[in-house]
C-alpha cells in the first residue's frame, strides 16, 4: 500500500501489530453496532497540515484531514478516489475501511508552532468529514480545535454531522480569538433519499437542527446545499422544500452546488442511480458525457433557481462559486466568512467540497 505518507513507522503503543499491509499501522474492530462490519487502520502522521494544489478549484490552500475514508456513505463523495491512493476500492472500502491519524492533535500543534507556519486560514472537512461517526470514539477534533483556538489560527469547518455540538464550547472559545467560519452540508430534506443515497450520514432534519443550535450559539452558519442532483433533487418543489427548511434552522446563507461525477465517485453513484433510478441514465449521459462537472447553462439555472427560492424566506444564496462572508470583530459576531485565500478561476464552476 502507498501509505508511506502517512505513517512514522511506529505502531501505537500496547496494540496488535498490524499482521501485513501497513508498517507502523495498527488495525482496529469494534463490536459494537455503530461500527460493525468497519475496519479502522490508526496511523502516526508524519505531517498534518496539507497544501492543496494550486490546480485546485477550491477557494482554500490549506487544510486538515484527520481522516481517510468516511462512514457517511455518501454515494456521489468526489474524495472516494483517495482511497485508490492507498490500494483499496473506492466503493465498500472507502464506506468500512477508514485511516485514523491518531496523532493529529499533537501534531497540529508541533506544526503550528514552527516559523515556517503563516497563521493562514485551514479548512475542514472539505475531503472526508471530520464529524464522522469514528470521531465519536476517537476524539481528534476536540485536540485540534484546541490547538487552534489556542495558536489564534482561522479555520473553517464544513461537515454533515451533529458530532459538531460536542465541540460547541471549544468552537466558542476559538471564536473569541480568531476567525471561525461553520457550514453544514444539507442537498436536500427528502428522507427517503437520504436513506437511499447517503445511508451513514445524520438525517438532513438533524442536521438542520444542529445548524439552529449552533446559531442560537451566536455563529453565522452557512449551508452547502449540496450536492443537488440532476432529476431527482432539482425540481422547483424539491429546491423549495430544502431552502425553506434552511431557512427555518436559521442558516446566515446558502450555497447551492449541482452534483458532481469525478471518477471512483462516478462509478459508484452511477450504479446507484442504476439500480434505483435507471430511467435517467440516459439524462446522465447528457448531462456530462465523459466529464466530471455540469454544464455552466445548467449551472446557471440551477443557481438561479435557488436564488428565487431563497428571496422568498429572506437568506443570502451565493452563485456557484461565491459564499456571503461575515465581516466583524469577534465581539459582534461568534463566526466570520472564510475568506478565499486563492484567486479563482473566472468561467462558472463547481467547488470540489463533497
Amino acid at each position: 500500500m502507498r501509505w508511506d505518507n502517512l505513517s512514522t513507522g511506529e505502531a501505537t503503543e500496547g496494540a496488535p501489530a498490524l499482521p501485513i499491509r501497513v508498517a507502523g499501522a495498527v488495525e482496529r474492530t469494534f463490536d459494537t453496532p455503530e461500527f460493525r462490519g468497519m475496519t479502522f487502520y490508526e496511523v502516526r502522521a508524519k505531517s498534518i497540515i496539507n497544501r492543496v494544489p494550486g490546480t485546485s478549484r477550491v477557494p482554500f490552500e490549506w487544510t486538515v484531514n484527520p481522516y481517510r475514508g468516511c462512514s457517511h456513505a455518501c454515494n456521489y463523495c468526489y474524495a472516494r478516489i483517495t482511497h485508490k491512493y492507498l490500494d483499496l476500492d473506492t466503493g465498500r472500502d472507502f464506506d468500512t475501511r477508514v485511516v485514523v491519524k491518531v496523532n493529529a492533535g499533537a501534531l497540529l500543534r508541533k506544526e503550528l508552532a514552527s516559523p515556517r507556519w503563516r497563521g493562514d486560514q485551514i479548512a475542514m472537512g472539505t475531503n472526508v468529514d471530520c464529524y464522522q461517526r469514528a470521531e465519536g470514539r476517537y476524539r481528534l477534533m476536540r485536540d485540534i480545535i484546541a490547538a487552534l483556538r489556542d495558536f489564534a489560527n482561522p479555520f473553517s469547518i464544513l461537515t454533515k454531522g451533529t458530532l459538531i455540538l460536542r465541540d460547541l464550547d471549544l468552537l466558542t472559545q476559538a471564536a473569541e480569538v480568531t476567525r471561525v467560519g461553520l457550514s453544514v452540508s444539507v442537498g436536500f430534506v427528502d428522507e427517503a433519499l437520504w436513506r437511499s443515497v447517503e445511508p451513514g450520514a445524520p438525517s438532513p432534519r438533524r442536521r438542520l437542527d444542529a445548524v439552529r443550535r449552533l446559531s442560537d450559539a451566536g455563529f453565522a452558519v452557512g449551508v452547502l446545499m449540496a450536492p443537488i442532483l440532476p432529476g431527482i433533487t432539482d425540481t422547483a418543489e424539491s429546491i423549495d422544500e430544502t431552502v425553506h427548511a434552511i431557512a427555518q434552522a436559521g442558516a446566515a446563507s446558502l450555497v447551492p452546488l449541482g452534483l458532481h461525477l469525478r471518477p471512483g465517485a462516478r462509478e459508484w453513484y452511477l450504479s446507484w442511480l442504476a439500480r434505483e433510478r435507471p430511467d435517467l441514465l440516459p439524462r446522465y449521459r447528457e448531462l456530462y458525457g465523459d466529464g466530471s462537472y455540469l454544464g455552466a447553462g445548467y449551472q446557471r439555472e440551477l443557481t438561479a433557481r435557488v436564488r428565487q427560492a431563497a428571496r422568498r424566506y429572506g437568506l443570502t444564496a451565493g452563485g456557484v462559486n461565491t459564499a456571503r462572508q461575515v465581516v466583524a470583530s469577534p465581539q459582534e459576531s461568534r463566526v466570520l466568512g472564510t475568506p478565499p485565500v486563492r484567486s479563482r478561476p473566472a468561467e462558472p464552476e463547481q467547488l470540489t467540497l463533497l
